[in-house]
């Protein structure tokens, strides 16, 4: 290589990282479109820069842009077929277009991309569907949030049904809720030894084992149910407040790689509570005004175990809000709460999971680029088919969201009794 060369090559270099390092702060600032625009940039002087391939195919997934973020992720992998965070991320985007057997199968990628811990080791052979599994003991382990534990906890009864003999672990809050759950022999908290078993599968793993399809995903709702000793404790507590009960939860786990566009502040419902004491509008008739009256009577309980520093003086002063989250010690108490409410309003986090799985109406508030189980269009997912989805049509668009929500509510509650 000539020194002009050399020298040519290098200031190539350097123009590619100068705005791939501009697209990481379009990126850290939420700014994806022109994130977009730094990283064409960035591969112009250098077409071979994976690293700069790899997130532009990561904006086009925030944009929704998902059939142009599954071809760049394909150029990354052709580049670095080891690409495990572009094989990963493929799989989202394909699992969010419901297409099941090619993202799931991407999916098994999770365990090496960057910043995951190397999987505990089991001693048994691992399990993904390869042969039946009669009279054999399988060890079905949760090994994501909680939230991915009860969304594939459905899957428990068909192993069981093939005729395997079920353990199951879960993590400690789920232990309690997850022994009244069909086909387990045996529900064990993480760290707890297990019974002797043949193999072992992640719960995440379930849907490629099984051979899941969009139209053929299992939904035996409701395949959790809430204790009836709990629902009586829970009953004492809240029992008397006026009816239409109407859960809430509004942020999920700080830790979570989208929390900042998943989770919302507290403040941001004050539009609900305040929409419901407003006075009939002029011109509403009849129908509106015995809504309005339906609406006035409705309760709102709080939900949300963890509240965040900046949500405790709004929360404290929500008079319309009955806050129990500090009360529930694990998933039977937030169940039992469920069972006695007539709704549920959250954004994408466990309760939520939670109320779909134990067929509660349940109202999801999504960002722009919603996690793969909502899709990416629509108000329903076969995963939980009583849940409605309520989506941003911009990101960061909370509001729109909000309010399209406070103006179902006349209808909801006037049907209630």
């Amino acid at each position: 290589m000539t020194d002009q060369t050399a020298r040519s090559s290098n200031n190539a270099r350097a123009q590619a990282e100068s705005h791939y390092y501009a697209a990481l702060d379009h990126v850290a600032e939420g700014h994806d479109e022109q994130a977009v625009e730094e990283y064409r940039q960035s591969l112009a002087a250098d077409p071979t820069f994976t690293d700069a391939l790899h997130g532009l195919s990561r904006a086009l997934e925030n944009l929704n842009r998902l059939d142009e973020a599954i071809a760049s992720y394909g150029k990354v992998t052709a580049l670095r077929k080891d690409h495990a965070d572009a094989h990963f991320n493929a799989a989202l985007a394909l699992l969010t277009l419901g297409e099941y057997r090619r993202g799931f199968d991407e999916y098994e990628w999770r365990w090496r991309r960057t910043g995951m811990p190397a999987p505990k080791s089991r001693g048994r052979p691992l399990w993904r569907g390869e042969y039946p599994l009669q009279r054999k003991t399988i060890l079905l382990h949760a090994e994501q949030g909680l939230g991915d534990t009860i969304q594939f906890a459905r899957y428990v009864p068909l192993i069981a049904a093939t005729g395997a003999n079920v353990v199951l672990e879960v993590q400690a809050e789920l232990k309690s809720l997850m022994g009244r759950l069909d086909g387990a022999a045996a529900v064990i908290a993480r760290d707890d030894p297990p019974p002797p078993f043949d193999v072992h599968c992640p719960l995440g793993s379930l849907p490629l084992a099984l051979q899941t399809e969009l139209a053929t995903v299992p939904a035996p709702i409701p395949y959790l149910k809430a204790d009836a000793a709990q629902v009586a404790k829970w009953s004492a507590r809240i029992g008397d407040l006026a009816r239409p009960r109407i859960a809430i939860t509004w942020s999920g786990n700080p830790s979570h790689d989208n929390d900042r566009n998943r989770s919302i502040a507290f403040s941001r419902l004050a539009p609900l509570f305040s929409a419901l004491n407003r006075p009939p509008l002029a011109g509403e008739g009849s129908e509106g005004a015995s809504s309005r009256h339906a609406v006035q009577g409705a309760s709102f309980i709080s939900i949300q175990r963890d509240v965040r520093s900046d949500d405790v003086a709004a929360l404290a002063g929500a008079s319309r809000v009955t806050h129990l989250g500090g009360e529930l010690q694990d998933f039977s108490d937030t169940a039992a709460v469920l069972k006695l409410c007539d709704l549920v309003i959250a954004v994408d986090t466990a309760p939520t999971h939670l109320a779909g799985a134990m067929g509660r109406p349940v109202w999801v508030l999504l960002p722009f680029a919603p996690d793969w189980r909502w899709t990416l269009a629509g108000e329903t997912t076969p995963w939980y088919p009583t849940a409605r989805l309520f989506r941003q049509t911009a990101p960061g668009e909370w509001d729109g969201v909000v309010a399209r929500i406070g103006a179902e509510f006349g209808r909801f509650m006037s049907t209630e009794p």
